[in-house]
């Protein structure tokens, strides 16, 4: 994979925050680059199933399952930014391929 450092930039200013991931698909949609995209379908899909999720987590009446909620998916988020530092391509466990999938179109 292209791992230029504006790649690299890229993908770490997609960890930031959904308004970050948003912000990285409009700085890849000109010079399309395959780590950069990479990065930006992973944080994509920790924050929009974070939500997803989150709101049927919300439910729960206890802090035991909100603060597991919240420990899982913020050591998946690690995951993801240590990696995009390291300049390198891992997918996030147990859901990393099916955010690559569902993603596809984003390039």
């Amino acid at each position: 994979m292209n791992t230029s450092d504006n790649g690299k930039n890229i993908a770490i200013v997609s960890y930031l925050t959904i308004i970050g991931a948003i912000i990285a698909i409009f700085m890849n949609s000109e010079k399309k680059n395959s780590f950069a995209a990479f990065h930006i379908r992973q944080a994509l899909g920790i924050f929009v199933s974070f939500f997803l999720i989150g709101y049927f987590i919300g439910y729960f009446d206890s802090w035991m399952i909100s603060s597991a909620f919240y420990v899982f998916y913020f050591i998946l988020w690690i995951y993801g930014f240590v990696a995009a530092l390291q300049g390198e391509a891992k997918l996030i466990p147990l859901l990393g391929e099916q955010f690559q999938k569902i993603f596809k179109n984003i390039e």
